[in-house]
């Protein structure tokens, strides 16, 4: 690499150092998602309930793009943590290459899907026409959220935390905009409702791609080149994937239990549906703090086990817990206390907004299950240690939260509430299980840099 990195990160760099801007930029990733939620609502109340089935179903596809990405972010945090800047170059092109490959495939897969994806959700047929529209237009510009994912790790990695939160800072702008042209402003009479906000999201996606690829050349943080792939670096695709796989894995097969679960309160009508949506909007805004001191824990530990200090990292990761987990229990509970209130943001109904106290009550133990699990998890993985997340994923999703979530919310009659009952079940007995996981040190010696026969290039290309 030609240029010296003067960004350092170690065992004394500051949590919020990564995580001040990491919140910034999910808070406003939130606003993103859920911007067309809030607008809509006001349009029309089914086309909610159908963009909340959708975003499931675009959550999937993401999952699936992650299995480069997270690779790339546990491969990169260890190889600079271990100074290994001759292999970068290499690594940054073969993720977003393979990506940007993966991302065009899948989404035609999605599209030419999405009839027998209605069909399994159930979706209902007023809401059916929205959720098949806005999967085609967001859907078939996926290819974008795979290359952005992975521009965006390559970045948090080398200590970039703020482009993130700058990017997405203009999407909202973007986003908003279009929105309003489509839905209030000069475009209206288009009447293109769902499938313009659609158009609005992948457009402003495509911005946020060029500005993240120009960012990090303007930074000199390295380069893309499909010459760095000659020959093609099949050992180092292999290892990747094998990291991928199971990190995707863990998230793939949460989301797919969490769609079964969707597919439970689809059939408890249209109001449990647009509860669910609504309480979910309301809800990632109270997960967004754990989530980013995750997030930089995660870089934090793969710089330090690349470095050969694990002791350090063990340290950090309990330190980062007693800061997230007061700060995400106060948030979750004051979102039940006002959420009668924030509820009437979205809708008058009366009856959607007591289902909402229900669930939002529920949700104060989902979220203190979620914060064990995103902060040990992450920081797993970051240290190489990615099977066990994926075995407790599936044991824990499918054998606790789904059966106590049809036991509970279909079979005593609970409805949605019950729903999120099984999932409270589900993230707090993992979320022990992972922390217990990591106390008792069973991830040290799992380093990828540990390993360099594997992981390396058949021969270097490096400048």
């Amino acid at each position: 690499m030609g240029k010296k990195r003067s960004i350092v990160i170690d065992e004394k760099t500051p949590l919020l150092l990564l995580a001040g801007p990491m919140f910034f930029e999910l808070f406003l990733n939130t606003m993103l998602n859920n911007v067309d939620m809030l607008m809509l609502s006001h349009y029309d109340e089914y086309a909610v309930g159908a963009i909340g089935n959708a975003n499931t179903i675009m959550f999937m596809m993401n999952i699936l793009f992650n299995v480069i990405a997270t690779a790339t972010s546990v491969v990169v945090a260890q190889y600079l943590g271990a100074k290994r800047h001759d292999k970068m170059n290499m690594i940054y092109t073969l993720a977003v290459v393979v990506n940007f490959v993966i991302g065009i495939v899948l989404s035609g897969v999605f599209c030419a899907a999405n009839p027998l994806i209605m069909n399994f959700l159930h979706v209902s047929p007023e809401m059916r026409p929205y959720s098949m529209i806005y999967i085609y237009i967001v859907g078939g510009g996926g290819f974008l959220t795979a290359v952005f994912n992975v521009m965006v790790q390559i970045l948090r990695c080398n200590g970039y935390t703020k482009i993130g939160m700058w990017v997405t800072l203009g999407i909202n702008v973007i986003n908003i905009g279009g929105n309003y042209l489509f839905l209030y402003g000069p475009l209206k009479p288009l009447d293109l409702g769902v499938a313009g906000v659609g158009i609005s999201t992948v457009a402003a996606r495509a911005i946020a791609v060029i500005a993240v690829l120009a960012f990090f050349y303007i930074t000199r943080t390295g380069k893309i080149s499909l010459r760095y792939l000659r020959p093609f670096p099949g050992s180092l695709l292999v290892k990747m994937i094998k990291i991928g796989l199971p990190t995707a894995g863990e998230n793939l097969t949460y989301n797919l239990y969490q769609t079964t679960l969707l597919s439970f309160v689809n059939g408890m009508g249209n109001d449990a549906v647009n509860a669910r949506a609504y309480c979910n909007t309301l809800i990632s805004f109270a997960m967004i703090f754990s989530n980013a001191s995750a997030m930089s824990t995660q870089i934090i530990t793969g710089h330090l086990v690349g470095a050969g200090k694990s002791e350090a990292a063990y340290k950090r990761v309990f330190k980062t817990l007693r800061t997230s987990l007061p700060i995400t229990i106060a948030l979750a509970a004051t979102n039940a206390i006002i959420c009668r209130y924030t509820l009437q943001l979205f809708t008058s109904n009366q009856h959607i907004i007591a289902l909402g106290q229900m669930i939002m009550i529920a949700d104060i133990f989902v979220e203190i299950g979620r914060c064990l699990n995103m902060t040990f998890v992450s920081s797993l993985k970051a240290a190489g240690a990615y099977i066990f997340p994926l075995i407790m994923g599936i044991l824990c999703n499918w054998g606790l939260g789904l059966t106590t979530g049809y036991v509970v919310g279909v079979a005593l009659g609970l409805g949605v509430a019950g729903i999120y009952a099984g999932t409270a079940t589900d993230e707090c007995i993992r979320g022990l299980i992972v922390m217990y996981y990591w106390y008792k040190k069973k991830w040290f010696g799992k380093s990828v840099v540990e390993k360099k026969d594997a992981l390396e290039p058949e021969s270097g290309n490096e400048d």
